[in-house]
């Protein structure tokens, strides 16, 4: 069965995940441990990214590697109906239809996104396969299939009746073009540049400021918001304003009089310590307004564009009629930015306006629409969050759930420990439609059907009955996501047995919106068979962000977003400029990053395969830091399959149509063998102990040492000697071959859960010379190591001869010797060890060392004129006598010692030149530095060299 000769990922990837998948590969197998990893969902409108590849990787390695231990094993595999962005998918085509959703109806609209699920919504799956990710397709989940629906409706009831989930007015993230609120991850803050507007408050009733002015000057950065202004803080402390608490001031162009109040909110040394409070259109605003029961004063419309009327409440959601708002006439119906330029002239007309400064701003916008966020006071539904979370933060602090770093923990309690409510509606038609009926008088009821809701109040046919037009946040699905997809509210097989889940991979930046959450809806409606609440998962795997070779956010705009798949598959230049500036407005942008790309990647990106991008990141998973991800770093990984590749192909020669000792048969072990059996326990130790303690960096790197250093460059040389030895005995042979297979055997398994392909489909080639029994490595037993077959004196005696090996070769390298020529080492100044370690392994000298022969020194005898190397205290001697050109060789050295000194005299004189030093960067000047001690030291080191020749 052998390999052909090279290794091409894209023959062997696809036939071996269609072939696992159809045979049930994916699905739990069994066993009394369950092990299971719930899929953070991936967007069903999506495509994978870079930080998609990354988890899957680190996730799929866990799975592979419990499945092999023979855990009852599953993955889970679900994806998010993403309610804003499915919605707006479906919104623009109909838009290039010249329709929108209104023009459809609710129903009909529902059914064009369903259409588009079907025909679209599978593009992240097929590229999840892609990844090799061996999730359980079987059981695959969608959060507004009819199960998941039932179980969301079903933990709104539950809530709601608990008394956590309430209905209530206050202010949300507004985005005025989509008409819903949106969430705070779905906020992006823009630098941008703005202006702060200074503006003067007359002091009613006659009062004076301390230094006798009539006026407070406040600063804002939205001016259209003074409308709803409620009150103007000042510090409880700054005696400059003391004597004018509890007065009021008369606001500009509303005539609305309004207190002065005292806050700690308030920084007394920035600006002139006076703050404007508007509780409606400001989140910071609305809990000093909370604090002095201040009213709200809502004056902007969903669209944002000034009401003719405010809107005026009290905290408990109930209208104020006894404020006069006074808004201008001539501002109503006026857009947000209309009525800020009319505001702004108004204030300079009537000599209100201090001064305008330029002002560096952080803008919030919507990640979807572009456009500016409103704070909006609106009706929304609401879970009561503060109940929730004090047991989800006893269950971190107990040791229940544990976050891997340890430092998240922090950050999980910090937010946990100043929770604030949360709004779980969206004004969106796409998603879980909220389950409350409101009758005709606006009473509300809540429960999972009008048909329970008429029996359970008791409502005849003649009560009209609507339904709460708003849908469920995405966030409240997938907090459900570890119990629901097993099948809640059924007390399910699968849930009693997998739930709660083993582990969670995520990234940090949702720690709060997704694992606190689910967190805390898991443990209020999920118990064990004692009633204690359960936790969702008992481990958090919390990765960084997967960043570019630089450090830098990937992003579109950047032009530096790389795409899985182009790194399996490969892609060619134009194609990647294309897909880079795809959709960038502005030229010049587009110029930009094109130009960028062409400099980064002249040739384009190359086919790597799945299994060197999963080793990469691999790699690169230290937990808890971002990832820099380095192309190099690919291709250096596509050169170790290649290793594995050709390695095999060398052991297959050796072994196919020979006794390798699988049907038995006496064998007798060379130090070579005894030393990369050994080698192979203590690399079996550092693999399991770092996937247990999910550092999957250390175990890429003791997978590499190993199969790249220890078995590939040392053991198959060493292997040679005893092969294609005449003299070696049946035994002898037999105990190689049968430790070339079986050992490569056990490292396919070992480096599995990594690289899943390469080892399954050379798993296959070698399982029967090996004596490995199974249909697939999936299902293989993963490696234990054996302590009994360490061997500390084979690892010291196989040490030894590596070092004498690389200092016969580092001789060869400095005098320039070919590789080929045999040469004469001494051995001088040895002890009693090297001596009975020469006798022992002198076959491996002279066949890896390429020598004429070995002589041993005694004290006292006179060694010849030598290149020296040690090994140890062990001097290694070469003669150098007949070996060289003795005249060519000092005139090529010669010419080296004048290039190195005329590179060493123009370095120093950069460093001596004082502009130089002052004014380049530091690292530039440090750089340089270290460029001229690596060129001193060359030198040094040539001229130790013509000496040597010289004395021939």
């Amino acid at each position: 069965m052998s390999l052909e000769k090279t290794y091409n990922p894209h023959a062997i990837e696809r036939e071996w995940y269609q072939t696992w998948e159809d045979r049930g590969y994916f699905k739990p197998q069994g066993g009394d441990d369950p092990y299971c990893i719930m899929i953070p969902p991936p967007n069903v409108t999506g495509s994978l990214h870079m930080g998609h590849g990354f988890n899957n990787a680190v996730m799929d390695a866990m799975i592979r590697y419990h499945r092999m231990k023979g855990d009852d094993t599953l993955w889970q595999m679900g994806t998010d109906h993403a309610g804003i962005a499915t919605q707006m998918v479906v919104e623009r085509q109909l838009a290039a239809e010249g329709q929108d959703r209104h023009d459809l109806g609710r129903e009909k609209f529902l059914e064009k996104v369903w259409e588009w699920k079907a025909e679209s919504g599978g593009n992240i799956t097929r590229q999840l396969r892609r990844l090799g990710s061996s999730l359980d397709w079987s059981r695959e989940r969608f959060t507004m299939d009819e199960g998941l629906s039932k179980a969301v409706q079903e933990a709104f009831v539950r809530l709601y009746e608990d008394g956590l989930i309430y209905r209530g007015k206050r202010l949300v993230n507004w985005d005025p073009k989509l008409h819903t609120a949106i969430s705070d991850l779905e906020v992006e803050n823009h630098d941008e540049k703005g202006f702060f507007w200074h503006m003067r408050y007359p002091l009613a009733d006659g009062e004076k400021t301390a230094d006798g002015k009539d006026h407070l000057v406040v600063a804002t950065t939205r001016p259209e918001t003074m409308l709803g202004d409620s009150a103007v803080a000042v510090h409880p402390e700054d005696q400059r304003y003391a004597s004018l608490v509890g007065k009021f001031i008369e606001l500009p162009l509303v005539g609305r009089r309004i207190p002065i109040i005292a806050d700690d909110y308030v920084d007394q040394d920035f600006g002139t310590g006076c703050v404007k409070i508007t509780p409606a259109h400001d989140f910071n605003d609305y809990e000093v307004g909370k604090r002095h029961d201040l009213p709200l004063i809502n004056v902007l419309d969903k669209d944002a564009a000034i009401l003719g009327t405010a809107q005026v409440f009290n905290y408990a959601g109930q209208s104020r009629t006894d404020i006069d708002t006074g808004l201008p006439s001539e501002l109503a119906g006026k857009d947000r930015y209309a009525a800020r330029e009319a505001i702004v002239e108004a204030l300079q007309a009537s000599d209100l306006m201090d001064k305008i400064e330029d002002h560096a701003l952080k803008q919030p916008r919507g990640d979807r629409s572009g456009v500016v966020v409103e704070p909006w006071l609106t009706d929304q539904w609401y879970v009561s969050t503060k109940p929730l979370a004090e047991p989800a933060i006893e269950a971190v602090e107990d040791g229940r759930i544990q976050f891997v770093p340890k430092q998240y923990e922090n950050m999980y309690f910090s937010w946990m420990r100043d929770i604030q409510d949360w709004c779980i509606s969206r004004q969106l038609w796409w998603g879980h439609r909220i389950p409350a009926w409101y009758d005709e008088n606006g009473q509300v009821y809540v429960g999972r059907n009008e048909a329970e809701i008429r029996s359970k109040y008791d409502l005849p046919q003649s009560v009209k009955l609507e339904q709460d037009e708003d849908v469920l946040d995405t966030w409240f699905s997938s907090g459900l996501w570890t119990f629901s997809t097993l099948g809640w509210p059924e007390q399910t097989d699968f849930l009693k047995k997998f739930h709660p889940t083993d582990l969670l991979v995520t990234g940090f930046d949702i720690i709060f919106f997704w694992v606190a959450r689910m967190i805390m809806l898991t443990m209020h409606l999920i118990k064990d068979e004692n009633g204690k609440p359960q936790v969702p998962f008992e481990t958090v795997y919390v990765h960084g962000l997967v960043r570019d070779s630089y450090g830098q956010k990937m992003s579109k705009s950047k032009g530096n977003v790389l795409d899985p798949l182009d790194i399996i598959d490969g892609i060619d230049l134009e194609s990647l400029v294309a897909k880079r500036t795809k959709g960038l407005m502005r030229p010049k942008d587009a110029q930009k990053i094109e130009k960028q790309t062409r400099k980064e990647f002249p040739d384009g990106i190359a086919a790597y395969g799945t299994d060197a991008l999963r080793f990469t990141f691999c790699s690169l998973a230290s937990t808890g830091r971002d990832i820099k991800f380095d192309m190099g770093r690919v291709e250096g990984y596509r050169n170790f399959c290649n290793k594995i590749w050709n390695a095999t192909r060398y052991v297959l020669m050796q072994c196919e149509g020979e006794d390798c000792g699988q049907d038995g048969g006496d064998v007798a072990l060379s130090l070579a063998d005894r030393w990369i059996i050994s080698r192979l326990q203590n690399a079996e130790q550092t693999v399991t102990e770092a996937l247990n303690t999910y550092r999957l960096d250390l175990a890429a790197q003791a997978l590499y040492e190993f199969i790249w250093n220890e078995y590939c460059d040392w053991y198959l040389e060493l292997s040679k000697p005893v092969l294609w030895d005449e003299n070696a005995t049946a035994e002898q042979k037999r105990g190689t071959r049968r430790t070339l297979i079986r050992v490569l055997e056990t490292t396919l398994r070992l480096a599995h859960p990594l690289m899943p392909f390469i080892t399954e489909e050379i798993w296959q080639k070698i399982k029967d010379l090996s004596g490995a029994q199974g249909e697939t490595i999936m299902l293989a037993p993963y490696p234990v190591a054996d302590e009994s077959k360490i061997d500390a004196d084979a690892s010291a005696d196989i040490e030894w001869l590596k070092a004498v090996i690389l200092g016969v070769r580092n001789i060869r390298g400095e005098m320039n010797i070919s590789p080929a020529k045999k040469l004469p080492l001494f051995f001088y100044n040895g002890s009693d060890q090297d001596q009975r370690r020469l006798n022992d392994n002198r076959q491996y000298l002279i066949k890896l060392a390429a020598l004429e022969d070995v002589t041993w020194l005694n004290p006292g005898d006179e060694a010849p004129v030598s290149a020296t190397a040690l090994a140890g205290n062990l001097e290694l001697l070469v003669p150098m006598a007949g070996l060289i050109d003795k005249d060519a060789e000092l005139e090529r050295l010669s010419k080296e010692t004048v290039k190195l000194e005329k590179d060493i005299q123009k370095t120093e004189g950069k460093l001596g030149n004082a502009s130089f030093v002052d004014k380049a960067p530091k690292e530039v000047v440090d750089k340089e530095r270290d460029r001229l001690d690596g060129l001193k030291s060359a030198l040094s080191k040539l001229q130790e060299q013509v000496r040597r020749i010289e004395s021939l």
